[in-house]
């Protein structure tokens, strides 16, 4: 059926991991008569969990649409991970969607995942509901959450749902809008009595009258003339602030239950705004904003915010349709390439079921498959009007491992794989490190790549195992010091010969720099190449540990040849040796990469910040305010000190803190390191000879 997009609501649907989120979607789903009977996230039965991964660990890790049809209303539910290593999710839900529904467990209280949906929903300007959920629980206290969510989220909070218990234990649910109260049996709703909950009652009406006044001055003279609104007022006065921001609505229930679910929904199509509500603002080829508007007899222009990489149906592209309408017969490009982009069947989708569609209709989602280019982020549009739409921002990947592949044969599959993988859940990246040649796989925590890498042997028939990334040292020297070369060598015919007195020093910067100062044609010019390739060449291993030198100089002083015998290889070899001899003299050292390191964390864990940092051998530079309200540490640490530190942070923050690593020099080693490090290198084979 197609929808009118004033009759779809497309809403993100996030919170913390556990909170009841995919629970609650579930539920809607059965109330809708889509099902017939409700799955359970733990039998890993539900519409939302179908990846098996998700039904291993009893957790979402993906995003997952669930389209809800009820009473002539589409929702759209997108229903996003709460866990931290798959924010990813909600990165790219919150492009199609129009409002957010956050879930608050009514037994944990305000945790960090609602915390960073509220967030989230700021920052994309989205319209915000929350729901309580486990409301019936014994241990749920609503107006201690209540109050959490007061100081957390600020004065936009509004009750309008509220639960009391009988005296016989049996939960009821306070509509404020009627000021009814009801109890649910089977999930049916019973009217009852409305309970005493003292001087709390006449509190939240008041509250709740005074946040509708201030969305209208009609309604705002109301309520200073003391009359009373009706339930009209109440409803189109809170959809008004919920549209603007000014009201974040408070409802609760029991998805297991089936208890409150009806008020929600009534208030889902009431409150939040429709499809058409807002017009998008996108970018024409030359830069210059351009208003999209939902209309259906617009040019098309259609945003791809999911992918999904499928082994056996191939790619699936989750599009949002903005103006116009998308068919498998549609001409469009993709404002990305300039090129234009074949469809494939359209589809609507239902966790994993796919159903054929003749077309997406303006406001709706749904799924193209088999997109030659197309990518998460990119627009498709009619070519009378090439717009781009912004790309999801994702979360910086900060926990790096190596790859090392588990079956011989295998290593040219790995980068295509992951390739198809990263189209997938582009918050993975992924590198060969030029320094160790090591291939870098980098991601949100260890749950996400232990899930990347149980993805890679399930889709793509690629295993592979994960070890802690080397860490790419230097070498270099302190002091001058000077030495021949000299390399003779008598086979039948023409010999070799080359002999070279070089000085090696320390120089500033990270080069290799060579000079000569030779007098009177000791050695020819025409060997100073040759002499300078053999010392770089010796330079990329040094004597210590193996590892790349560093700030040296070369200076070619003297020499000798053969006008025979000696040739570029002899010179090459003949620096070679010169390098061979000096360096141990000279003092060598290792150094060690420094990286910049910027912690966003809440005011109260700056003081473990700074002491972490100092622990992991760095220098703390500096504090400064952050956008959100905390406090930004700069420090400077050691690569090899910051393996695992996302780990700790997360630890640290309960998952609020964040931070970026970049390289910005090398340092020296401390000297009771060294013999840990060239262990380590003489393990690897780091001390390989090089005379070739």
């Amino acid at each position: 059926m197609e929808y009118a997009s004033k009759d779809i609501r497309n809403i993100l649907v996030a919170g913390h991991a556990g909170c009841g989120k995919t629970t609650l979607v579930e539920a809607l789903l059965y109330m809708s008569g889509a099902t017939e009977r409700m799955g359970r996230v733990e039998d890993g039965t539900t519409a939302s969990d179908f990846d098996p991964e998700e039904a291993k660990r009893k957790a979402s890790l993906n995003s997952s649409v669930i389209p809800v049809e009820l009473d002539g209303t589409k929702y759209n539910l997108i229903d996003v991970p709460g866990l931290f290593d798959f924010e990813s999710g909600a990165c790219e839900g919150i492009r199609a969607a129009e409002s957010v529904l956050i879930c608050v467990s009514g037994r944990s209280g305000v945790t960090v995942g609602a915390e960073k949906a509220y967030s989230l929903a700021l920052k994309n300007n989205k319209a915000r509901m929350i729901f309580v959920t486990k409301a019936d629980l014994e241990n749920a206290d609503y107006f201690k959450i209540l109050e959490q969510m007061k100081i957390k989220f600020g004065p936009s909070i509004c009750p309008c749902v509220v639960p009391a218990r009988l005296d016989d234990g049996t939960i009821v649910y306070i509509n404020l809008f009627s000021q009814k109260a009801f109890k649910y049996e089977g999930g049916k709703q019973v009217q009852v009595d409305l309970p005493d909950i003292g001087h709390r009652f006449e509190g939240l009406i008041q509250a709740m009258n005074e946040a509708i006044a201030e969305t209208d001055e009609a309604l705002m003279e109301k309520f200073f003339e003391g009359e009373e609104f009706t339930t009209e007022e109440i409803v189109s006065g809170m959809a008004a602030g919920v549209r603007t921001g000014q009201i974040t609505p408070v409802f609760c229930g029991s998805a297991v239950n089936m208890q409150a679910m009806d008020m929600l929904v009534y208030n889902l199509k009431e409150l939040l705004p429709s499809a058409d509500a807002a017009a998008q603002v996108a970018e024409d080829k030359d830069g210059n904003p351009v208003e999209i508007a939902v209309d259906p007899a617009a040019p098309t222009c259609a945003y791809v915010f999911k992918t999904v990489a499928d082994p056996f149906v191939g790619k699936l592209s989750f599009i949002k349709v903005l103006a116009g309408k998308l068919s498998a017969t549609s001409n469009v490009v993709n404002a990305r390439t300039g090129q234009p982009e074949r469809l494939g069947k359209t589809l609507t989708i239902c966790g994993k079921r796919q159903t054929d569609t003749p077309a997406i209709a303006a406001g709706d989602i749904g799924a193209v498959a088999k997109l030659a280019t197309a990518k998460t982020g990119d627009t498709l549009c009619d070519p009378a009007r090439v717009v781009s739409l912004p790309a999801p921002e994702y979360p910086v990947a900060c926990y790096r491992m190596a790859v090392k592949v588990a079956k011989k044969g295998d290593e040219g599959k790995v980068s295509g794989a992951l390739a198809r993988l990263m189209e997938e859940d582009p918050s993975i990246t992924f590198q060969v490190d030029p320094e160790t040649k090591q291939q870098i796989i980098a991601g949100q925590g260890t749950q996400h790549l232990e899930v990347a890498v149980a993805k890679l042997k399930n889709k793509f028939g690629v295993e592979i195992t994960l070890e802690v990334p080397r860490v790419p040292y230097r070498e270099s020297i302190r002091k001058a010091c000077k030495a021949q070369g000299r390399h003779k060598k008598q086979t039948g015919g023409h010999g070799q010969f080359g002999d070279v007195w070089i000085q090696f020093e320390p120089c500033e910067g990270d080069d290799i720099q060579f000079e000569e100062k030779v007098f009177g044609g000791s050695v020819p010019k025409n060997f100073f190449p040759a002499v300078e390739k053999g010392v770089r060449q010796a330079a990329a291993h040094g004597v210590l540990a193996g590892y790349p030198m560093v700030g040296m100089k070369a200076t070619l002083l003297d020499g000798s040849y053969h006008p025979v015998d000696s040739s570029e290889m002899a010179f090459i070899m003949a620096a070679k040796l010169a390098y061979k001899a000096a360096i141990p003299e000279a003092s060598p050292v290792l150094l060690e990469p420094i990286g910049t390191l910027q912690v966003h964390v809440p005011a109260d864990n700056t003081g473990d910040i700074m002491g972490e940092v100092t622990k992991r051998r760095g220098r703390v530079l500096g504090m400064s305010p952050d956008e959100e309200g905390g406090q930004v540490v700069d420090a400077e640490v050691p690569m090899a000190e910051m393996q695992d530190f996302t780990t700790f942070l997360r630890q640290l923050t309960q998952g609020r803190g964040h931070y970026t690593f970049e390289f910005v020099r090398y340092e020296t080693l401390p000297q009771m390191l060294e013999a840990k490090v060239i262990e380590q290198a003489k393990a690897l084979g780091n001390m390989a000879d090089d005379d070739a």
